[in-house]
């Protein structure tokens, strides 16, 4: 055990004491000498003398500190003594200030008093990985890392000890082969090679094949780069070998690289050294069928052993037979040799990358393939193309539902004027009713794919979900019929959320139909909600819960479940594990679109034959439930039967801008139509006209609603704005402010909705 002298008073501290005592002596003598009587001299002498006191105690104090600080190291140097690593103690300018025996014999040959250049024979820049691990520990106490050296492989850990000493120890580590067995008597010749191409490890068979211990990649094959899974050529003493590169990546940047001739007979010791390789490997005959697949090749394809298995019964998605793929490879007219394909896997969804590579063995042509998981990487593809196809189908979805709202806007329109000239006595009144009630159900029809496509517009209030359940119980007690049973099961202190209550009663009624669907004998649905509290952001089904508080909605069945590799695609538009006829696919499509709207999470989970459980979490509300309440339900002022001012109708429809004008010159209104923004633009140059509302369409032929009506009101700021759209009213888009006094009418509307709507933006 080597201890520095380190434990001293700085020359800085030394200083000050000596600075602090002369002045403290200048001080006694000049009263002594200068102000012989009085108060002066014995103030000067006083100071003088408390000087001298306080430094005198700030060295003592100093002189302990540094004995206690001696004593901790000399504690731990003594614990570390015995160590089998190098350890060091550094200051933090990484001088060093005990080293233990191990450490002395390690780094015999440096002289250097520091760590860094101590280290310099084992890293080419030492400094910059001591200063990463030293910034670490400061932070978090203690830091390692797993390093490849030239002399192989080591770990470097840092302890902060007091407060600003530092415990270094560096332990080798053992070079290990994943497959379980020592790389070293591996039949199957292995090399470790690191980021540089430089070759860190040979075992003993790479060294018998290629005759020697090469340092470098360039000196052991023929052309660069290694292509893995294919045939390379090596460069050994006796002559170029043909051999098939299979690799393993490891820790720390290294590769594995094995090596299997590729025309030569088996030995049982090979043939066994295969088996065990840490790479899924499969030889395959003439015909696909498989000879031999190794351990971790059966347990990625799911099969026990490959005995009388084909290639074309576990791997699937070529577009094409695989047989033909197989025998172009042999035939040597393949043109691509990796192919990404499905197995056939019946518990999860498995995509692999196959790279076959042609081997003569026994006298016969063979092939090797090689196999790697590729389900990540084809999942974050399929992941890409369905955020495009959802996209696009919530375009499409969006731009139809835009197109029947205006349809149906006309529709119940003029129907609603046709019941203002007929009685119920009319012998035309009921039909006239039907249609006004189909056409409401259309509407509602078109309010699920708004929902889908998430352009719905919400109208979220705060709920107490024990009271929305009740008010449901009845119609969901009649959806499911009486061999389901329905239980509610409430949490005793269950929080309020904001939501759209009527979407959210439609998220939970398909979810309640989908359950009876799954039970067609009979059987119990729960509905379960309680409070939960997420200590820290929850990650599943690649969405991020944030922490907090949250009201969760269970909603269970007892029915014949949902398949492993079906269960991801439960969301998706279209998707229906039911037979044709039974399903549109677009319940859960629209509950998702309408809990993510929301701002909540929605997740399925589900065992075969056991059912299925989906789980709803909603933040929840903080917030005063009865003065949010009163603000949301207003008392409703009854619009008059007439009113009057000058409405500027703005509408590229020209079915709904005859009703709505119609309309509103039934209740008195002075009626302006306009057929775009334009039009209205130029209306409004007339500086004697004189309008009080702008109804306006939000999508239209050139310029836009919003556009026009800010334009208008740079000269008619008081003029009131109501805007109607077929869209959501978040089509007016988050990147353009807010238009001042105006109002959103989401369409379809009747005709009370429309003239309410403008006597309440003029009174």
């Amino acid at each position: 055990m080597s201890i520095k002298p380190y434990l001293r008073i700085p020359e800085s501290f030394g200083v000050r004491f000596a600075a602090a005592m002369v002045l403290a002596a200048a001080l006694c003598v000049a009263g002594w000498l200068f102000a012989p009587h009085g108060l002066a001299a014995q103030g000067t002498v006083a100071v003088g003398a408390t000087i001298a006191l306080v430094a005198i105690f700030m060295a003592t104090h100093s002189r302990i500190g540094l004995g206690a600080r001696r004593t901790a190291i000399d504690v731990l140097t003594g614990f570390i003594e015995k160590d089998a690593s190098p350890s060091f103690v550094t200051n933090e300018e990484g001088d060093i200030l005990a080293s233990n025996a191990a450490a002395g014999i390690r780094f015999s040959d440096s002289k250097s008093e520091t760590l860094a250049g101590t280290l310099r024979m084992l890293f080419a820049n030492p400094s910059a990985i001591l200063y990463r691990l030293q910034c670490r520990a400061r932070l978090e106490g203690a830091s390692r890392e797993d390093l490849v050296t030239r002399r192989g492989h080591v770990r470097l850990a840092v302890h902060l000890i007091g407060g600003d000493e530092f415990l270094w120890r560096i332990e080798d580590m053992p070079e290990r082969s994943q497959s379980g067995r020592s790389a070293e008597t591996l039949p199957v010749p292995m090399i470790t090679t690191g980021r540089s191409g430089a070759v860190l490890f040979m075992n003993d068979a790479a060294r018998t094949m290629v005759g020697e211990r090469v340092k470098s990649l360039d000196r052991l094959f023929v052309a660069l780069p290694v292509q893995p899974g294919m045939v390379n050529t090596l460069s050994t003493k006796n002559g170029p070998v043909e051999v098939m590169v299979a690799e393993n990546n490891s820790f720390a940047g290294r590769r594995e690289l094995y090596f299997l001739p590729s025309e030569q007979g088996t030995t049982p010791e090979q043939d066994a050294a295969f088996e065990t390789l840490p790479v899924p490997m499969i030889k395959i005959a003439a015909d696909g069928s498989m000879l031999m697949a190794n351990q971790l090749a059966c347990a990625l394809l799911g099969v026990d052993n490959s005995d009388g298995v084909t290639m074309g019964q576990v791997m699937e998605g070529l577009g094409r037979p695989i047989s033909d793929w197989l025998q172009e490879t042999l035939s040597g007219n393949s043109t691509k040799n990796s192919e990404f394909l499905r197995l056939t896997r019946k518990d999860k969804e498995v995509f692999v990358q196959v790279t076959l590579s042609r081997v003569t063995e026994k006298g016969e042509n063979r092939l090797i393939a090689v196999l790697n998981d590729a389900t990540e990487l084809k999942t974050l593809e399929a992941q890409f193309v369905q955020s495009q196809k959802m996209q696009a189908i919530g375009q499409l979805a969006g731009g139809v539902a835009h197109d029947f709202n205006n349809l149906l806007t006309a529709i119940s329109g003029h129907c609603d004027l046709l019941l203002l000239r007929h009685d119920q006595g009319d012998q035309d009144y009921g039909d006239l009713v039907q249609i006004n009630q189909n056409a409401n159900r259309a509407a509602a029809l078109v309010s699920q794919l708004l929902a889908f496509s998430r352009k719905q517009t919400l109208r979220p209030e705060v709920l107490d979900l024990r009271d929305t359940l009740s008010d449901l119980t009845h119609l969901l007690n009649r959806l499911v019929g009486e061999r389901v049973t329905l239980t509610l099961n409430h949490d005793p202190v269950l929080k309020s959320i904001r939501a759209d209550k009527r979407q959210l009663e439609q998220v939970l009624m398909n979810l309640v139909v989908n359950a009876r669907d799954a039970m067609p004998s009979g059987g119990e649905i729960r509905i379960d909600t309680e409070v939960t509290t997420l200590a820290a952001p929850l990650t599943r089904d690649r969405a991020s819960v944030p922490a907090g508080e949250y009201l969760s909605v269970t909603v269970s069945d007892e029915g014949v479940g949902i398949a492993p590799d079906k269960l991801q695609k439960v969301f998706e538009p279209f998707y229906t594990t039911k037979r044709t006829g039974e399903g549109t696919g677009l319940g859960l499509s629209t509950a998702y679109g309408i809990v993510k709207q929301t701002g909540g999470y929605i997740f399925v989970d589900s065992v075969p034959g056991s059912g299925t459980v989906f789980t709803l979490l909603f933040p929840t509300h903080e917030g005063d439930e009865e003065a949010e309440l009163a603000v949301r339900t207003p008392v409703q002022a009854v619009a008059p039967k007439h009113g009057e001012g000058v409405v500027l109708l703005v509408e590229d429809e020209a079915p709904v801008r005859a009703f709505a004008s119609r309309a509103l010159r039934l209740r008195g209104y002075t009626v302006l139509e306009a057929e775009s923004a334009e039009d209205a633009l130029r209306t409004l140059e007339d500086p004697g006209l004189n309008v009080d509302v702008f109804v306006t369409d939000v999508v239209m032929p050139g310029m836009d609603g919003p556009s026009w009506v800010r334009q208008a009101l740079k000269e008619r700021p008081d003029v009131r704005v109501v805007f109607v759209s077929g869209y959501a009213e978040g089509a007016f888009g988050d990147a353009q402010p807010m238009v001042p006094n105006s109002v959103f009418l989401p369409k379809p509307f009747s005709l009370n909705q429309l003239t309410d709507t403008v006597h309440q933006q003029l009174h």
